[in-house]
């Protein structure tokens, strides 16, 4: 049964040195009781207390990291069944599956196509995660080469072989990365893990049943393999729900540690249903690696966008970073306009000004990701923060007037902002981002 706060205070040292990052036992105790952080954090906790900790200092889920040449990602450590009751931390990696019975270069142009897909959705860059390299063709070198065919475009992998042999081949091309080893079961885990300590690397466990990947999950711990993906083999739609929630249940609620394991799945190996929509029922429930067949854009992208908007803090807004973005190349005659950094405010009034063709200076200032009304009502836009914002972007360098369009909402600023700024003319814009283009060509004079 887990500890509690203050059962887990009282077997600390009590000293509130800080180490940790908490500002006191009590709030480390508190992090600790809710799988926010690990004992390691604490340098002074006693042996004896240090065994009596062990179940409240574990995640429910543990964090399983993979590496390749100079990028990396995490997996795990989620400590809520759903992201209204806080928010999930650990985005689920999705990654291209390559097979070695394609040749080199098909594999090398397929990995290096997919490596720099890359999209701005709000200002954030989504893109794969990695690759899975699998091993069809049973053959050593075979592998190794596809493995280092792959490599080459630097994002973590994931090594597939039925044959622990075939697989230490591929994991030895990509030494001094953390590629995750696809996979133990009941007749190999014994090699399997043995390839997994040598390398170092996680080790993906599959078997029909939970109790099997329970049983599974705990000989390799017992032979030494601490970091383990789980997959169930659970490929339809019906049973991938079932069986990833149950998983997720008895690591989070009832803190069973043979199952606290972030999961594979394969979207595509499901019959009857389309790999897109299974993946996108996965990622919600409650996958950390999701292998799709094959690279496609139109697939992909809205896969990113339901990940990132179910990955992002409920009770944080999407925001951009404040400052001046220039739109349509604005010259020093262009207009000069305000707005919050919200990130669908923003997005907003730039895709109006540029769809309008018009050239533009966008002062975004910081409203803690709120939007205009929104935040004028919580006092967090007002005429000092518009003021600081001109000033600290230097827009009056780049053009050759002092007219600053505010938004209709927040009318009421243009006396403050005319005392504020001095010599600038303060022109009220619309309330709607739909009505800039037609406000801008009545009311704009070069």
């Amino acid at each position: 049964m887990p500890l509690t706060g203050l059962q887990i205070y009282k077997l600390l040292p009590q000293t509130n040195c800080k180490e940790c990052g908490s500002p006191t036992c009590l709030a480390f105790a508190m992090k600790l009781a809710a799988k926010q952080a690990e004992l390691t954090a604490c340098p002074y906790v006693s042996e004896t207390s240090k065994s009596q900790l062990e179940s409240a200092s574990s995640p429910p889920i543990r964090l399983i990291t993979l590496a390749g040449d100079g990028t990396k990602l995490e997996v795990g450590n989620e400590t809520v069944m759903f992201r209204h009751e806080k928010t999930f931390y650990h985005k689920p990696g999705i990654f291209i599956r390559l097979k070695d019975s394609q040749d080199l270069e098909s594999i090398r142009a397929g990995a290096a196509t997919a490596s720099a897909y890359s999209v701005d959705y709000v200002g954030i860059k989504l893109g794969v995660d990695g690759f899975a390299v699998e091993s069809v063709s049973g053959d050593r070198a075979r592998f190794a080469a596809a493995v280092g065919a792959v490599a080459a475009a630097k994002n973590p992998l994931i090594l597939m072989a039925a044959d622990p042999a075939v697989l230490a081949e591929g994991a030895k091309v990509v030494a001094g990365t953390r590629p995750l080893l696809y996979a133990a079961d009941e007749t190999n885990w014994q090699q399997m893990a043995e390839v997994a300590k040598s390398t170092k690397a996680p080790l993906a466990v599959k078997a029909e049943s939970l109790e099997k990947l329970a049983d599974l999950t705990e000989k390799l711990q017992k032979a030494g393999v601490e970091d383990l993906v789980l997959d169930p083999l659970a490929r339809g739609s019906s049973a991938s729900l079932t069986i990833l929630t149950q998983i997720r249940r008895l690591a989070l609620k009832k803190n069973y540690r043979p199952l606290g394991y972030p999961v594979m799945v394969f979207p595509g190996e499901a019959e009857g249903v389309d790999e897109a929509v299974m993946a996108a029922q996965q990622i919600a429930k409650y996958a950390g690696f999701v292998v799709i067949n094959s690279f496609d854009p139109a697939v992909l992208y809205p896969l990113l966008v339901l990940r990132e908007n179910l990955y992002t803090d409920p009770q944080k807004p999407i925001q951009v970073q404040p400052g001046l973005f220039e739109i349509n190349a604005p010259t020093a005659d262009a207009p000069v306009m305000v707005t919050t950094n919200f990130s669908i405010t923003y997005f907003a009034v730039n895709n109006e000004v540029e769809g309008a063709g018009w050239p533009a200076w966008l002062i975004v200032t910081d409203a803690d990701g709120m939007s205009v009304l929104t935040a004028w009502a919580a006092g967090k836009l007002d005429s000092d923060r518009i003021v600081k914002a001109i000033k600290a972007c230097s827009i009056e360098s780049k053009i050759n007037h002092k007219r600053l369009i505010i938004p209709g909402q927040v009318a009421i600023l243009s006396g403050e902002l005319e005392e504020g700024l001095e010599g600038w003319e303060i022109m009220v814009g619309p309330k709607e981002a739909v009505d800039i283009p037609a406000y801008l060509k009545a009311a704009w004079k070069h």
